[in-house]
């Protein structure tokens, strides 16, 4: 089975100090009605930009889509530059100029594969944003998001991407802070047509191998798990052993599908 899978990335924004700024009302769009461009949409995301693309079923439409929804988004800033970094550090006096509604975190909850249980919401009092690179695996349609036996159902592919995705990330993108906050191993939420992982930072975007990598490795992980090749279902494993990434490497022997080690 060909999964289909997708993605919504958020990037910050420099003026020409090279500064980061808020996007607060740059571009048309916000969460609740993203703007329509070819490819999949975009919108504002609090001080950050975001774009969505429409799901991919092959490895050359998805890093073609991501492409073409991330070039439009910088053709509808031109007096700005975009960044995918992890973490954007405001000056503290700009910070507090900024809308505050521009400044609230979160919107709906998202939950532990390891527990089940709603994760805490990030602080936002402090002048630095986290970006993520979240990415969205589709196998079903019209599914109760609440529904038990769909909920463990994501559970079970959360883990698998988390082995897949979330560990191996670690070994190009070093940052920590964001990590400290937001997009811990296991974060998820339920959709109606499958599951959101909620773990990757933006940090793929730095090249059409990395946004291949992402693909890649999500459909063999879901794959893998549909022909019960699960490759690890314990919380314990996952938060005390394999967040070293030099134990994982060592230790991982399922065949899969590491990330480039450069760009």
């Amino acid at each position: 089975m060909a999964y289909l899978i997708g993605a919504d990335p958020e990037v910050f924004v420099t003026d020409k100090n090279n500064q980061f700024v808020s996007a607060f009302n740059m571009v048309p769009g916000d969460k609740a009605n993203p703007y329509p461009v070819p490819f999949g949409a975009v919108q504002v995301d609090g001080m950050a930009l975001e774009f969505n693309i429409e799901p991919a079923s092959t490895r050359q439409e998805f890093i073609h889509n991501v492409s073409s929804v991330y070039g439009t988004l910088k053709q509808m800033v031109p007096e700005y530059n975009l960044h995918h970094v992890p973490v954007a550090d405001f000056d503290p006096a700009y910070f507090e100029t900024c809308d505050p509604s521009s400044k609230i975190l979160g919107c709906d909850p998202d939950f532990n594969a390891y527990t089940g249980q709603p994760n805490n919401p990030p602080q936002g009092n402090r002048p630095f944003r986290t970006a993520s690179g979240h990415v969205h695996i589709g196998w079903t349609s019209g599914v109760d998001p609440q529904d038990p036996e769909h909920f463990a159902d994501c559970r079970a592919v959360v883990k698998q991407l988390d082995w897949a995705l979330g560990i191996p990330s670690q070994m190009y993108d070093k940052d920590t802070r964001r990590r400290e906050m937001y997009g811990q191993l296991g974060a998820f939420r339920p959709k109606s047509y499958g599951v959101e992982y909620r773990v990757l930072s933006n940090a793929w975007l730095a090249s059409e191998k990395r946004m291949g990598w992402v693909f890649d490795a999500t459909q063999k992980a879901v794959t893998d798990l549909e022909e019960g090749r699960q490759y690890l279902p314990t919380y314990s494993a996952v938060y005390a052993d394999l967040a070293d990434v030099r134990r994982y490497n060592r230790i991982a022997k399922l065949g899969l599908i590491f990330p480039p080690k450069a760009a």
